[in-house]
C-alpha cells in the first residue's frame, strides 16, 4: 500500500473542505435558515393596548382600575392584562443565522450534520474507488471510510450522552432520572432475553460475528507481535452487547417520546388533508390501515 494512496488523499481533501469551506457554506445552517422556516414575533405593549382597547393615558376605570366593558385591568406600574379570547395577528419573521446561533446545542448540531455529509462523501468515493481499482492495487489497504463512519457514530453517541446527562442535573429532575433508568433496565432485560434465545430461531448472526471478530483480533495481535490469552468469552461478548443496546435505548428515551408527540400532532392537525396525512404515514413507515 502506498503511503499517500487514493483513500488518504480523499481523506485529506475532505478534511480541508470540512475546515475551510464548511464554516462558510454549511448544510446544517442552510436547513434551518434557507428552507422557509419562520418564527412569530411577540406583540409589543402598544399593539396589545390598541387591540384590547386600553387608552394610553387612561388605564384605570372604576374601582380597582377595571374596565367593566372591556374586562381589562391595568395597575399603576404600567402592567396590564388582556382577555384570553383576544384576536391577535402575529407578524412573521424568517429565521436568520444570528437567531439560531443562540440556541443550545446548535454548534453540536452543525458539526454533526456537516461532518456526516463529509463522511458520506468519503464513503461513496471510497466505495467507487474500491470497486473499479485493480485487486493488486487495493490489496492490503484499510478502508478509511469506515473510520469516518465510526467517528460519526461516536460523535452522535457523545451528543446523546450530553443530552441525557441534562436530566440528571438539578434538583427538580426526579421524574426524568426515573424514566431514563427505567428505560435502561427495560432495554437491558429485553436485550438479554433476545440473546439467550437460540441462534437458529432469531438468526441474528451473532455466532458468525463472534467467530469473525476473534479471528480478526487474533490475526491483528499476531501481526503486531503481541501475546494474546485467547478469544473472549461468548457470554462476556453478549453481556457487553446487551449493555451497549440498553445504553443506546436509554439515550433515545426522551427524543423518541418527543418524535412520537410530534408525529401525533402532525396527524391531528392534518386530518383534513388526506395527501399530507398519507405523506406523514409514508415517512414514518406506518401502514395506512393501522390508523383509524
Amino acid at each position: 500500500m502506498a503511503v499517500f494512496g487514493v483513500q488518504l488523499g480523499v481523506t485529506m481533501v475532505m478534511a480541508s473542505v470540512l475546515s475551510k469551506i464548511i464554516p462558510h457554506y454549511s448544510l446544517a445552517r442552510w436547513f434551518l435558515c434557507s428552507t422557509g422556516l419562520i418564527c412569530y414575533l411577540h406583540p409589543t405593549d402598544e399593539e396589545l393596548r390598541n387591540i384590547a382597547g386600553i387608552p394610553k393615558d387612561k388605564g384605570k376605570k372604576g374601582k380597582g382600575g377595571k374596565d367593566n366593558n372591556k374586562g381589562v385591568t391595568e395597575q399603576d406600574d404600567g402592567v396590564f392584562t388582556v382577555p384570553r379570547s383576544i384576536d391577535i395577528s402575529l407578524e412573521k419573521s424568517i429565521i436568520v443565522p444570528g437567531e439560531v446561533m443562540q440556541l443550545k446545542y446548535y454548534p453540536e448540531y452543525m458539526w454533526l450534520m456537516d461532518f456526516s455529509v463529509c463522511s458520506a462523501a468519503v464513503y461513496f468515493i471510497t466505495e467507487i474507488y474500491l470497486s473499479v481499482a485493480p485487486a493488486k492495487v487495493i490489496e492490503g489497504e484499510v478502508n478509511l471510510s469506515m473510520l469516518w463512519c465510526l467517528l460519526v457514530i461516536g460523535f452522535s453517541l457523545k451528543i446523546m450522552l450530553s443530552l441525557t446527562l441534562m436530566y440528571f442535573r438539578g434538583d427538580n429532575s426526579g421524574g426524568e432520572k426515573t424514566m431514563v433508568m427505567l428505560s435502561f433496565f427495560t432495554y437491558l432485560l429485553v436485550a438479554l432475553g433476545m440473546l439467550i434465545i437460540d441462534e437458529n430461531k432469531l438468526e441474528l448472526g451473532l455466532d458468525l460475528a463472534y467467530s469473525s471478530f476473534n479471528q480478526s483480533a487474533a490475526s491483528f495481535f499476531q501481526a503486531q507481535g503481541l501475546a494474546t490469552d485467547g478469544s473472549a468469552s461468548k457470554v462476556t461478548f453478549k453481556i457487553a452487547l446487551a449493555l451497549m443496546c440498553a445504553l443506546i435505548g436509554s439515550f433515545f428515551t426522551f427524543p423518541g417520546l418527543r418524535l412520537g408527540k410530534m408525529h401525533w400532532d402532525s396527524l391531528r392537525y392534518s386530518s383534513g388533508n388526506n395527501t399530507l396525512s398519507l405523506y406523514i404515514l409514508y415517512c414514518s413507515n406506518i401502514p395506512c390501515n393501522d390508523v383509524g
